[in-house]
């Protein structure tokens, strides 16, 4: 009888451990954007926005904030500050003249490059000695983890959105693994 408690037990010890550790990477991820030079051509936010554009290709502002998990509200002023600094362009849609398609440009594509080889660079440094299936390993549950993430909260705020109407719409976002 006691096999279900001590299962239940280490359950509830390994979820512990879990959320420990993301509040540590959070802070930890913190740290390394505060201390380092990551993001000298364009913030973290920035960074987001042009790597979804440059995964997903030219999107408008509803399916961009939906694909980052904003509101397009939030999403607007995040694009407003690339587009200002030239890394995307705005041009009316084909079918809808009311709607404009943010797409990046060559220098986003440059500024978004820089960042990534910082990043990978900082990663690689880090990670060096861990063994090969180490690191997939990681990745893989990196991915499921936020996909967890995306499941859980973009779900939620979908069903949220529909009982207040039409704010707030997250349609369409998945996490990118």
């Amino acid at each position: 009888m006691s096999e279900p408690i001590d299962e239940a037990l280490e359950k509830t010890r390994v979820l512990g451990a879990i959320e420990f550790q993301s509040a540590v990477l959070v802070r930890n991820l913190e740290m390394i954007r505060r201390r380092g030079d990551l993001y000298v051509e364009v913030d973290r936010a920035g960074y987001l926005l042009l790597r979804m554009l440059d995964a997903r290709g030219p999107m408008d502002i509803s399916a961009l904030a939906g694909a980052l998990g904003l509101d397009p509200s939030t999403t607007g002023r995040q694009v407003n500050a690339v587009q200002k600094a030239g890394f995307v362009e705005r041009t009316t849609a084909t079918t809808d003249r009311r709607r404009s398609v943010i797409a990046l440009t060559d220098r986003g594509i440059g500024a978004m490059d820089a960042v990534r080889r910082r990043r990978l660079d900082g990663t690689a440094d880090m990670l060096d000695e861990w063994r090969e299936a180490d690191l997939q390993q990681l990745a893989t549950v990196f991915s499921r983890y936020n996909e967890a993430i995306v499941q859980l909260y973009l779900s939620s705020e979908r069903e949220h959105s529909a009982d207040r109407g039409a704010h707030g719409d997250r349609e369409g976002a998945v996490s990118d693994s």
